[in-house]
């Protein structure tokens, strides 16, 4: 059984692991270890199955500069699942609890850069569709948006912008 939760300052360090070992690298968990202290408002979960911490999710603000009306949404970045717990729902548990979390703290709006063959489940769609541009190159595909609160889009795509930690790491 797996358990969702937030995540614990006790928690840190084997969440840095599970970032490295699931991106095979340490970018990620140097991006988590820099956005603990900015990103406000923010969401960190952890799934633990026997007392383990095998997956991480991070939500944090990006702006969207739309003409006069720039407005906050959030960023899906990063989520991780231990290689050897990968494949089985894991992560889709991670990312459900994370938006039923972000709609209660009335959050509209999502955006993540990730697998097109993975997030359309969620109910993500190609940003560009929505009128959405992304700060960094990026495949079209890779870049999407998933509404919260139907109809908050309308009339607001604009240019999406990560926080400078985004860009450090």
């Amino acid at each position: 059984m797996v358990v969702v939760r937030k995540e614990s300052p006790q928690d840190y360090e084997v969440v840095r692991r599970v970032n490295e070992l699931a991106f095979g690298q340490p970018n990620e968990a140097d991006l988590v270890d820099a956005l603990r202290g900015v990103a406000q408002p923010r969401l960190f979960l952890v799934a633990v199955t026997a007392g383990q911490v095998v997956g991480h999710i991070f939500f944090s603000p990006v702006v969207i500069e739309s003409g006069d009306s720039d407005f906050t949404a959030v960023a899906l970045a990063p989520m991780s699942v231990l290689p050897e717990y990968q494949r089985r729902g894991i992560g889709s548990e991670l990312v459900n609890e994370g938006l039923i979390k972000r709609r209660q703290l009335g959050i509209t709006v999502v955006v993540v850069i990730g697998h097109p063959d993975y997030y359309p489940r969620f109910g993500f769609t190609p940003a560009k569709e929505r009128g959405l541009q992304c700060e960094y190159e990026v495949p079209d595909e890779a870049f999407m948006v998933l509404e919260l609160t139907p109809g908050s889009l309308p009339g607001k795509g604009g240019f999406v912008k990560f926080p400078p930690e985004f860009t450090n790491v």
